[in-house]
């Protein structure tokens, strides 16, 4: 029995070229996004700037001693509530004119919206007896709608109307 080879065995093969891998269509759509997501980043910050501030953990250090300061000092705190505005101080709680000891100073009205106007006027009065001041702290109860707590952040920071003026524009804001 005698042997043969076959023409397919014979013939050099030649080598397949394989393609290479055209990743510059990939690359183009990269860099768009990268330079849109850069440019809407830049532009939605300069909408949104609010000097809000993270509470503070822990002791104060040793250098921060205010031992020949006689002036009254005011920790200013707004909780917001269902039932309305509880304006405090370090001491004790502001109450509307009227209003119930254990009520809120600035309470709900009638239609189950909140009065900012009052809670505006209630920081220029604050604003007016201790002018110095510049802090507040911010607490709202979780189910607070977000609307109604920049809108009460609003009226604690400066005046409404044609002139603003600044009150309280260093915010802390924390949970109930």
């Amino acid at each position: 029995m005698a042997f043969h080879y076959s023409r397919r065995k014979l013939k050099v093969r030649e080598e397949e070229e394989t393609g290479e891998l055209n990743i510059v269509p990939y690359l183009d759509i990269l860099m768009n996004l990268i330079i849109f997501m850069l440019l809407s980043i830049t532009g939605l910050t300069t909408f949104g700037i609010l000097n809000v501030n993270a509470p503070a953990y822990g002791a104060p250090s040793a250098g921060v001693t205010q031992e020949g300061d006689d002036k009254p000092k005011l920790t200013l705190s707004v909780l917001i509530s269902k039932k309305g505005h509880f304006v405090s101080s370090e001491n004790a709680v502001l109450t509307a004119e009227g209003a119930a000891a254990a009520g809120p100073t600035i309470p709900v009205r009638a239609d189950g919206t909140y009065d900012f106007t009052a809670l505006n006027a209630k920081m220029l009065e604050i604003k007016a007896a201790f002018p110095e001041e510049t802090k507040v702290i911010v607490g709202a109860d979780p189910d607070i709608p977000y609307e109604s707590l920049t809108q009460t952040l609003d009226a604690i920071r400066e005046t409404q109307g044609k002139e603003r003026r600044l009150l309280f524009p260093d915010v802390t804001l924390g949970a109930i």
